[in-house]
């Protein structure tokens, strides 16, 4: 059987597509997938063992500019790409028009996604064959994962969802490291300014850390990023390093090898969460029920679950999250404690 899954973007959502993709793997033998994905997030299919193939789209960047020449052509190749073969089905798990609209109506197969009443966006429902209920007010792992079952017509497993991904990820060991002895991950970095923690706690941290004895390591993807990863680093210079400008999967391999990790709400911690690592996610007014990571060991730290304080920091609605709090938190982790 081939089905082809239409999830195009963010990197979270990507990630909470993966468990689905598990229990279909084990319910019906021999199944095996193709993916349109966002061309940035692509590499995310490609760690799942049951996913052959990759269609990237550019929606996101080709809207910028609809009627140059670039767009159509490579509008063309991919319109080419996602036509080359007929599916058994297709599972829009995205929900949205433009998912449906532009990938799941112009592929091969019948068309399967969420009823108007369970899709992000209801009218996306029109351009399916087949539609299904599924209750919005639940993780979005469990929202997809119940969509392939019914689509898939499988009993939805009792056990919690498994994202399948730690084998292909440690299989080509850590990435490219200057020390490879344990360490810890700090993810500093998200897209909105309010998700960002205060960078003066990240300098407390790390110190506290590197008091302790602890290497860690610091990812960034954009030039921005980077400059903070040094200015970061520069705090403990013998324990704190800047890592070099890594792919998405060779970041992955450095959470995969981490002995915990501190996250802010960014899509590299829901693949921290998926490949199960210890994992402290802080939020200021995100709540972590519907989106937050999935996967075991994960703790979430809320500011506003936080005592006050008179802190003045940036952004203000993280002054209560201090540092303190989270290097306990971290603590509780017995890989770290052991050395703390």
């Amino acid at each position: 059987m081939r089905v082809l899954i239409v999830k195009t973007s963010s990197m979270g959502d990507l990630i909470h597509t993966l468990p689905a993709i598990t229990d279909a793997q084990s319910a019906i033998p021999g199944i095996r997938f193709d993916w349109v994905s966002e061309a940035g997030f692509a590499e995310v299919p490609t760690w799942h063992p049951a996913v052959d193939k990759v269609i990237p789209v550019s929606i996101r960047r080709w809207r910028k500019s609809l009627f140059s020449q670039q767009t159509r052509q490579e509008w063309k190749a991919y319109k080419s790409d996602l036509q080359s073969r007929e599916y058994d089905l297709i599972i829009d798990a995205q929900g949205l028009v433009k998912s449906a609209a532009l990938v799941a109506r112009l592929a091969k197969g019948p068309k399967a996604g969420f009823d108007k009443h369970s899709a992000r966006e209801p009218l996306a429902s029109r351009f399916y064959d087949r539609t299904f209920a599924v209750e919005k007010h639940q993780h979005a792992v469990e929202r997809i994962r119940q969509l392939f079952a019914q689509a898939l017509g499988y009993e939805l497993p009792t056990s919690y969802g498994q994202a399948n991904i730690q084998a292909t990820l440690l299989a080509s060991g850590q990435a490219n490291l200057t020390d490879t002895s344990p360490y810890l991950v700090f993810l500093h970095s998200t897209t909105r300014h309010e998700k960002h923690w205060p960078e003066d706690y990240w300098e407390a941290l790390i110190k506290q850390a590197a008091d302790a004895g602890w290497k860690v390591k610091l990812p960034w993807g954009s030039e921005a990023e980077q400059a903070r990863a040094k200015r970061l680093a520069a705090v403990a210079p013998e324990h704190a390093e800047a890592l070099p400008k890594l792919s998405l999967t060779k970041v992955a391999e450095v959470l995969a090898g981490a002995s915990a990790v501190v996250s802010v709400d960014t899509g590299l911690a829901h693949l921290t969460a998926a490949l199960d690592k210890n994992n402290v996610i802080l939020y200021a007014s995100t709540n972590p029920e519907l989106i937050g990571g999935y996967g075991a060991n994960q703790v979430f730290l809320q500011a506003k679950d936080c005592p006050p304080t008179d802190v003045v920091t940036d952004p203000i609605g993280f002054a209560p999250l201090t540092p303190d709090i989270v290097w306990q938190a971290l603590c509780e982790f017995e890989s770290v404690s052991e050395k703390a």
